[in-house]
């Protein structure tokens, strides 16, 4: 098909998904998506605009996060510095959430 992008990701999927039938339109248009109300993906500058988020904190779960995620690097993507390192009980690396701070970016999850 006509995707500009392998579908690893469910963004990459989302615009193998919605670019492709734009790509015959007989005029250029722009498309964008985001996951959040800031930059990302240009929303703001685009003729068509799908805007997803994130309503809430993230989910931790401990068993796994040390084997899925780089911890510095999800500690790093927080805008609000909600996500701080932390240990289990067991000495497992995990992180914890201020759900305060949080404003549910999405950047964690990706």
């Amino acid at each position: 098909g006509n995707c500009l992008f392998l579908p690893w990701s469910r963004r990459s999927w989302m615009s193998c998904s919605i670019i492709s039938p734009v790509m015959t339109l007989p005029a250029q248009v722009r498309v964008s998506m985001a996951c959040c109300l800031n930059m990302c993906g240009a929303v703001h500058c685009s003729d068509v605009a799908l805007l997803g988020y994130h309503r809430k904190p993230p989910i931790i779960d401990n068993e796994v996060l040390d084997q899925y995620c780089e911890i510095p690097l999800v500690i790093a993507s927080c805008p609000t510095a909600a996500i701080s390192p932390t240990k289990t009980d067991d000495g497992k690396k995990t992180v914890k959430i201020k759900n305060e701070r949080c404003m549910f970016c999405g950047n964690c999850y990706t």
